[in-house]
C-alpha cells in the first residue's frame, strides 16, 4: 500500500426516520453530546471520541441513485449485518439508564464467553445497539 495511504475511521452514518428525534434519543439515552444537527434536520452528529457518530434520513435524493436505497428491517426478528456497539464502565447502569430513557430492552446484560459483559437495546428506528464492557484479555 502505498505511504500516502493512511486510513482512518471517520464516521459512521445510521440511516434514520426523524434526524433530530434520533440525534436527541442518543444523546440522552446513551450519553453522548451532540456536535452538531443542521438547519434541514438531514444530518446530525455526535461526539464519540475519534470516529463521528452521523444520522440521515433513509432515504435522500443525493445518494439513492448512487449506491442504491436503504431499507429497514421489516420486523423485529431481522436485523442489518452490522452492530453498533457502545462501551461502558458500567454496563447495568448505562443498561437501565438507556431504558428509562426510550430504548427497548432487548437482552439484559451479561457476560459472555469471551469475557465481555454485554447487554441489547432497540433504538426509536429499530436499530440493535450493543451496550458492553471492553473485553477482557484471556487469562
Amino acid at each position: 500500500m502505498a505511504s500516502n495511504l493512511s486510513p482512518a475511521f471517520a464516521y459512521t452514518v445510521v440511516y434514520v426516520k426523524d434526524v433530530a428525534k434520533s440525534v436527541a434519543f442518543y444523546s440522552k439515552a446513551f450519553g453522548y453530546t451532540v456536535r452538531r444537527l443542521d438547519e434541514s434536520h438531514r444530518w446530525g452528529e455526535l461526539e464519540s471520541g475519534n470516529t463521528t457518530i452521523a444520522f440521515t434520513p433513509l432515504h435522500q435524493h443525493e445518494t439513492d441513485d448512487l449506491t442504491g436505497s436503504v431499507h429497514a428491517s421489516r420486523s423485529g426478528h431481522e436485523r442489518p449485518p452490522l452492530e453498533v456497539c457502545f462501551v461502558y464502565p458500567d454496563v447495568d447502569a448505562a443498561f437501565k439508564w438507556a431504558v428509562e430513557n426510550g430504548a427497548e430492552a432487548v437482552s439484559k446484560p451479561e457476560m459472555k464467553e469471551w469475557g465481555q459483559k454485554v447487554g441489547y437495546v432497540r433504538d426509536i428506528d429499530g436499530i440493535i445497539i450493543r451496550m458492553g464492557s471492553h473485553v477482557n484479555p484471556p487469562k
